[in-house]
């Protein structure tokens, strides 16, 4: 079997507070950690400064600079790159701010080797600390994936704590609009489903700690959503023969 290398990508704007925390969760679990700069203030800047300088922990920490603020996705994106470059063949895609379940790292990691075609993707457990705004929101988002896809098999395509088969990925945002803001994490998955890319579902609790810094952008990220769901929606129409025929015929691609 090829072999399979995984690492952390966290995309970091600002989470100067946070991200020493999520790394060293990372690391005390052996996975090393791609952190993507995407033009983050001084005081931020300076934390990942230390991150990587910090002694015995090369190669297990690498920096990643943007020097201007590109969005969430363009963080990503710029992440996966660089660690496919550096030899890495799966990544795991963390948020900076401490909402994702750490502890799943091994299940998320295990499954990946079990499955190393597949995306390993996130299904979100909440709890009473989710903003209401935000839950419907993700419900609509659901109800346009399910259209854009003309099946049930993205339970939800917004948690961003997946783990991605990089060989198989990066054409894919090499050579497709995905989005590079919050629209990002939806976009690739259904691009992704219309290729037929298996994907597997573990549960994980996602938080919303008090005092938690979010970048997103009510007007702005919703209208770049809706703007997203309707771009999918002109591109399914025209895979919707070959989707109807997956569907029918049970074929794993197109």
């Amino acid at each position: 079997m090829a072999p399979h290398k995984l690492c952390a990508v966290i995309p970091v704007f600002n989470h100067g507070g946070t991200v020493s925390a999520v790394v060293a969760q990372l690391t005390a679990q052996g996975l090393p950690c791609v952190l993507v700069d995407d033009g983050s203030d001084p005081a931020c800047a300076a934390v990942l400064d230390q991150l990587a300088a910090q002694p015995g922990m090369q190669p297990d920490i690498r920096l990643v600079r943007r020097a201007v603020n590109g969005g969430k996705g363009a963080a990503v994106q710029d992440g996966l790159r660089a660690a496919r470059a550096l030899g890495y063949t799966h990544a795991l895609q963390v948020d900076a701010d401490g909402q994702h379940a750490l502890q799943d790292v091994t299940a998320f990691s295990d499954a990946s080797r079990a499955q190393p075609d597949s995306v390993i993707c996130g299904a979100p457990v909440y709890g009473d600390d989710m903003p209401r705004s935000r839950l419907y929101g993700r419900w609509l988002t659901r109800v346009w994936v399910w259209i854009n896809t003309l099946s049930f098999d993205i339970p939800d395509a917004m948690c961003g704590f997946r783990v991605y088969p990089l060989a198989a990925v990066l054409p894919v945002i090499d050579g497709a609009h995905v989005g590079r803001r919050m629209d990002f994490d939806i976009a690739i998955l259904v691009r992704l489903h219309w290729r037929g890319m298996p994907m597997a579902w573990l549960p994980t609790r996602v938080v919303y700690p008090e005092g938690g810094i979010s970048h997103f952008k009510g007007l702005q990220d919703n209208l770049l959503i809706s703007r997203m769901h309707a771009r999918l929606f002109f591109g399914m129409l025209a895979r919707s023969p070959a989707l109807l025929w997956r569907r029918l015929t049970g074929s794993v691609r197109p």
